[in-house]
């Protein structure tokens, strides 16, 4: 196995698609055949109910792990998808940012974490909670790129400017390697000027590091999480699943520095 690619999910704004992507492109990258091991970081636990757990009756989390109450490999679990695992999340993990205030190189607990497992992994994809805390610092520490989700709305760019700051900082400070993998463009709906002039604004801004999948606006994307499936075993034919497959082909092509 080749060496890992450690990707978090982030984006400061809720609502952009972060958890539909870390679902979606990580059941994709494992369907082309890749191991992949998916932390879901936010106390929300969608991305691990969206992959068919019940976070709700989970004996151990991220939580546990985070504040050294278990070791990592008992954590992992399977999920609905083969060469696909997760560390689930549940609300328990709100609670694990004050807990973690007084440890030592608090900033580096996850890297160090990882380091025990990353190994056995073609990619690592870790979903952030959507605020720049503890968790998130921790996520981006211990990843060699970011990857940005991002609305096609009208307030897209509202919170770009402040995380690609705080990219830069944590890539000073804390972690040289860190690189922004790319943005991606969700919910899009090619009926409306809005999408369109979206993603020429932010294309603006960001010059490379656009992915060219987009993802479009999609019924059954939505309709997939509520049945704790990604969407290629929800709807395998659908325009959410082909896109995400096209994002995956392109995560995996993206040339390695």
């Amino acid at each position: 196995m080749g060496r890992v690619r450690i990707i978090a999910i982030t984006n400061q704004k809720g609502g952009v698609g972060k958890t539909t992507t870390a679902i979606n492109l990580s059941a994709c990258l494992a369907e082309a055949g890749k191991k992949v091991l998916v932390i879901d970081a936010d106390p929300q636990g969608n991305t691990t109910s969206g992959l068919g757990l019940d976070k709700n009756s989970l004996e151990s989390t991220v939580y546990d792990l985070l504040l050294g109450e278990k070791k990592i490999k008992d954590v992992i679990s399977s999920t609905c998808v083969d060469n696909l695992m997760i560390i689930p999340s549940n609300i328990n993990l709100s609670g694990a940012e004050i807990e973690l205030v007084g440890q030592e190189n608090r900033e580096h607990i996850l890297s160090s974490l990882l380091s025990e497992v990353k190994d056995n992994y073609d990619f690592i994809l870790i979903d952030c909670p959507p605020s720049l805390n503890l968790i998130t610092i921790n996520a981006l520490t211990a990843s060699d790129t970011v990857l940005v989700p991002i609305q096609c709305e009208y307030f897209a760019l509202e919170g770009l400017e402040q995380l690609m700051y705080t990219i830069g900082l944590v890539k000073k400070r804390l972690n040289e390697k860190l690189a922004l993998e790319g943005v991606v463009f969700t919910m899009y709906d090619a009926r409306t000027n809005l999408s369109m002039e979206v993603v020429e604004e932010v294309k603006k801004e960001l010059k490379g590091s656009i992915y060219k999948t987009i993802i479009p606006r999609n019924v059954r994307l939505g309709e997939a999480p509520s049945h704790g499936l990604p969407i290629t075993m929800y709807d395998g034919r659908s325009k959410g699943a082909e896109s995400y497959r096209l994002l995956a082909e392109e995560v995996i092509e993206k040339e390695w520095s």
